[in-house]
């Protein structure tokens, strides 16, 4: 595959990994519900999968802390949670803004 064929699929991958983030922000202030912690966990377990498959391996990272976050859930961490997120949110910018 030419490199930027890659970048291309890279792009593709960024913005639909930025639209994510971006829900799992808006869902953050409904963590207490469970179907919200549910939808969280989904989101976060998609990235960190696909992350590390495109070769972002801080966005997988990321979003596995986030995930095992979810996953021993307890509403003294939303501001703990909600700070991964951002910083999730920043590393997929940071990629972005990397591609040639």
């Amino acid at each position: 595959m030419v490199d930027y064929e890659l970048n291309e699929l890279r792009r593709e991958f960024l913005g639909e990994a930025r639209e994510k983030v971006l829900e799992m922000r808006g869902t953050l202030g409904e963590a207490n519900a469970p179907e919200a912690r549910e939808r969280l966990a989904y989101l976060a377990h998609q990235l960190k999968g696909s992350g590390g498959s495109y070769g972002y391996q801080q966005i997988s990272d990321n979003a596995a802390e986030i995930e095992r976050g979810i996953e021993s859930w307890n509403p003294d961490q939303a501001a703990t949670l909600d700070r991964l997120v951002n910083g999730l949110l920043a590393a997929i910018d940071t990629a972005a803004g990397e591609l040639t």
